[in-house]
């Protein structure tokens, strides 16, 4: 039986374990393997075995902030173990640290050998992706130094220098070779009758760049000490529901998670920030339309991830001046990476632009924190870049051209830009693809959105009346052309997008939800649209599918054609509570509290579209973040929306 891999996470750092608390190195698959920072694989091999065979697990690993499992020698019901291996591990700030408690269980003296196979491959994290692509590296060199107390790998491509050091308490007897470029740590060990003897073993990451001065932690306990902390301060000053202690937990289980989410960025002036990743473990970075949805979920209990997050947003936005064509000026960055394939341009996304909506859901967070917190000095301070971002929204973006935000597939990056990107997720009913230009339908309320906030803060911070008076108007005529041009009469129901000659993808999908959330639709419009995603093709029972099933294009394990985002049905339940549709927004707010509750009150970033009645639990998607910054804001999004009851 293959191990179940468990994720440990720590901003910018997370490793992902086996029910052993191995590492087994292995490339490609539904999720990667090993310790990885800020993109790159610093840990490929670690593997524990004793008196020269793989121990067994009488407990393994349960998920959690540390990795604890009992292993044992492999033996017989007439020999029992003669030790038991008491192994504990966590991840902090660019570092690993693991605890080995080795307990003797005879009355006479035992001997036992230790060894520990360790290797860094420094591996992108793009290399280990299930689509097979290989990258050159000409020029690229592994080496290895034996340490006193470890060993210590590197890795040189040009001006690219990674390291990672490994060291031991006690110090190993040996370090040996393997013929495959890991080498083996070796201990033994001497126990006295029932004694114990203890490891400590700690990994520190040097990515390339990276040149903090920074400490591996004592110990995985002293790990578990900050997380503690980093979670007491998420969680300080926010009043959980007394009445739904389901959604209480599942608000405080979202909070803990997003303590462990952030990572660091740069403001406009140089200033460190920490803002929230996307999510573990394909998208530990910031990503602009994830982490503006997160912040604005969590704006009403806890700000500042917003300041921080529209400060990165805004030192990151496009000049003009950079080599990608989507970099165009006023435009916010929607994926920003840190590893070598990105640093040598073998993939876009060091600073990639392909994202039609982190632009104005930018100033929709803007315009909601500078109202809900009164805080006027950061929509000051951030005024060039708010009316650079509506340049680009006017211009580049297609509002004055083509009367809606736009966007092009993007040969090597992102075939949709949305926040539903992946390839087929924009779809006529019976699944067919628009090609050329594309309006998807969400894009619109967010443009709407912003230009109604932007305005109010033209008027009310800037003091420029004739700008708001513009941007209002704007807003109101993309209303009017909205309602003309994407409404199926024949469904009482918008229309998904509208491809390059204004023709209505008529898929029936979630997005239409997100209108309500901006406010975009008249009211009778927008009950109706209400009513409609709560009908047994939209709604599992465990939340609102992306599109409705028994359309051809329907499947419940697509990724945006038939499953269950959190992220999407919170917007959905705030929109229907703004259109007055209160029962509605609690059956949406139930269902998801009730998936949280079934797996530990922790919200994946997506599952199956399988109805409830089907299965009496939900099923999980196979491929979901398990920890993803959007779901974990979501359960307060849902207390915003219902109030707890």
């Amino acid at each position: 039986m293959t191990d179940r891999q468990h994720l440990l996470v720590h901003g910018a750092t997370f490793a992902a374990v086996g029910d052993r608390g191995d590492i087994s190195g292995v490339r490609g698959g539904g999720s990667p393997d090993g310790l990885f920072v800020r993109d790159a694989r610093h840990l490929s091999r670690w593997q524990l075995t004793v008196d020269g065979a793989v121990p067994e697990a009488l407990a393994p690993v349960t998920d959690g902030d540390a990795a604890r499992c009992v292993l044992v020698p492999r033996g017989g019901r007439q020999e029992p173990p003669a030790c038991t291996l008491f192994r504990e591990q966590a991840v902090g700030d660019s570092s690993f640290v693991e605890s080995l408690r080795v307990t003797g269980n005879r009355p006479v003296p035992t001997t036992v050998r230790l060894a520990l196979t360790v290797d860094a491959d420094f591996t992108d994290q793009f290399e280990l992706r299930s689509d097979h692509r290989t990258y050159a590296k000409s020029g690229a060199v592994r080496s290895r130094e034996v340490l006193d107390d470890g060993i210590e790998f590197s890795y040189r491509r040009a001006e690219w220098h990674s390291v990672t050091t490994i060291t031991a308490d006690p110090a190993p007897d040996a370090v040996e070779e393997t013929g495959t470029g890991a080498r083996r740590l070796v201990w033994t060990l001497g126990l006295e009758p029932h004694g114990t003897a203890e490891l400590v073993l700690r990994v520190m990451a040097r990515p390339h760049g990276d040149r903090r001065a920074l400490r591996v932690p004592r110990s995985p306990a002293s790990v578990s000490e900050q997380l503690a902390a980093a979670e007491a301060r998420f969680a300080e000053g926010v009043a959980f529901p007394t009445g739904r202690p389901e959604l209480a937990a599942a608000c405080a289980r979202g909070l803990a998670d997003l303590a462990a989410l952030q990572v660091p960025a740069t403001g406009p002036d140089g200033e460190e920030l920490r803002v929230p990743a996307a999510g573990a473990p394909w998208f530990l970075t910031l990503i602009g339309r994830d982490a503006l949805l997160t912040s604005l979920f969590t704006l009403p209990y806890h700000p500042r991830p917003a300041a921080a997050t529209l400060l990165a947003l805004a030192a990151a936005q496009a000049t003009g001046a950079g080599a990608s064509p989507l970099a165009q000026p006023g435009k916010i960055v929607h994926e920003v990476r840190h590893g070598e394939l990105a640093h040598f341009g073998q993939v876009p996304f060091g600073r990639y632009y392909g994202s039609v909506d982190a632009t104005p859901l930018f100033l929709v967070l803007l315009g909601a924190y500078t109202e809900g917190t009164g805080d006027t000095a950061l929509a000051r301070r951030l005024e060039p870049h708010a009316r650079a971002a509506i340049g680009w929204m006017l211009d580049h973006g297609g509002l004055t051209s083509r009367g809606y935000l736009v966007y092009r597939a993007d040969e090597g990056g992102l075939a949709n830009q949305n926040w539903k990107d992946s390839p087929g997720a924009i779809c006529w009913a019976d699944g067919t693809r628009p090609t050329g230009a594309v309006m998807a339908a969400g894009a619109q309320g967010y443009a709407y959105d912003a230009l109604r906030r932007t305005a109010c803060m033209a008027r009310g911070v800037w003091g420029d009346e004739t700008y708001a008076a513009l941007l209002e108007q704007a807003a109101a005529d993309l209303r009017d052309r909205f309602q003309r041009d994407f409404w199926m009469g024949e469904h009482s129901f918008p229309a998904l997008a509208l491809d390059g000659t204004g023709r209505q993808v008529d898929a029936l999908a979630s997005d239409a939800g997100h209108l309500l959330w901006s406010g975009l639709l008249d009211k009778e419009y927008g009950e109706a649209v209400g009513r409609r995603l709560l009908e047994p093709d939209f709604f599992s029972g465990w939340g609102v599918r992306t599109l409705a099933s028994g359309q051809p294009a329907y499947h419940p394990l697509s990724y945006h054609r038939g499953s269950v985002w959190p992220h999407d049905n919170a917007l959905i339940a705030l929109g229907l509570a703004r259109y007055g549709l209160h029962d509605e927004a609690r059956t949406v707010a139930h269902a998801l509290v009730d998936a949280a509750t079934a797996s530990g009150h922790r919200l994946p970033e997506v599952l199956a579209g399988y109805g409830r009645g089907t299965h009496p639990e939900p099923v999980p998607y196979p491929h979901a973040c398990v920890r993803e910054s959007r779901s974990a804001a979501a359960p307060l999004a849902l207390l915003t929306a219902v109030g707890g009851v």
